[in-house]
C-alpha cells in the first residue's frame, strides 16, 4: 500500500467509499455524516495538497484523511500546549472493505510520520462522542484525550458533543 496526495479525478472514487462509510456507520448507529459533510469538502482539501489516500497497487482507496493547519473548533477543548503548532486531522475514514484489518492504525502512522516531517509537535483530532470504533483506534495508537467538550448543535432534537485528541509527535 502507498500514501499519496489525493487528485481531482480520484473524487468519484472517494465520494463513493465515503458513501459507503457513511451507510455503515448509520446502521451501527453512528449517524454522524451525511451527504454533505464530509464529501463537500474533498475538492478544497485537494486544491490545498491536504487529503491523502492510502491505496493498493491498482490505485483502489483504502483509507482517506485530510491533515488541516487549524480546525474550527479548535479553541473549544484545552490542548496540552495551545501555543505549538498542531496539524488537525479530519475527514479520517477506511474503505468498509478493510475493516478490521488495521488500516486506520496504518493511516494514523502515516498521519504522525507527515506530522513530524513537517517539524510539527502535535496531530490532534476532534471527535464525536458516539463514535467509539473511532475513540478507542485513537486512544489504541497513542493519542491522549483532552479536558472540554465541543457542543455542535444540528437541530432541535441533535446536539453532537466532539472530544479532543492529540498526540506529540516529536517526544
Amino acid at each position: 500500500m502507498n500514501l499519496r496526495l489525493a487528485k481531482l479525478n480520484d473524487l468519484p472514487k472517494l465520494k463513493a467509499m465515503y458513501g459507503n462509510i457513511i451507510d455503515d456507520m448509520d446502521r451501527n448507529n453512528i449517524s454522524i455524516w451525511d451527504e454533505i459533510y464530509p464529501c463537500e469538502f474533498f475538492s478544497k482539501d485537494i486544491e490545498n495538497n491536504r487529503l491523502y489516500l492510502l491505496v493498493e497497487k491498482d490505485d483502489n482507496i483504502v483509507g482517506s484523511f485530510a491533515l488541516c493547519e487549524s480546525n474550527a473548533e479548535e479553541s473549544c477543548v484545552k490542548w496540552e500546549n495551545s501555543n505549538d503548532k498542531a496539524l488537525y486531522i479530519e475527514r479520517f475514514g477506511v474503505n468498509v472493505d478493510y475493516s478490521r484489518q488495521g488500516i486506520g492504525s496504518i493511516m494514523l502512522k502515516h498521519a504522525i510520520t507527515l506530522t513530524r516531517n513537517m517539524n510539527v509537535k502535535y496531530l490532534r483530532l476532534l471527535v464525536v462522542s458516539i463514535n467509539k470504533p473511532a475513540i478507542n483506534l485513537y486512544l489504541k495508537n497513542g493519542f491522549k484525550q483532552v479536558d472540554g467538550i465541543y457542543e455542535e448543535i444540528i437541530d432541535a432534537n441533535l446536539t453532537l458533543h466532539e472530544y479532543g485528541f492529540e498526540i506529540d509527535v516529536l517526544r
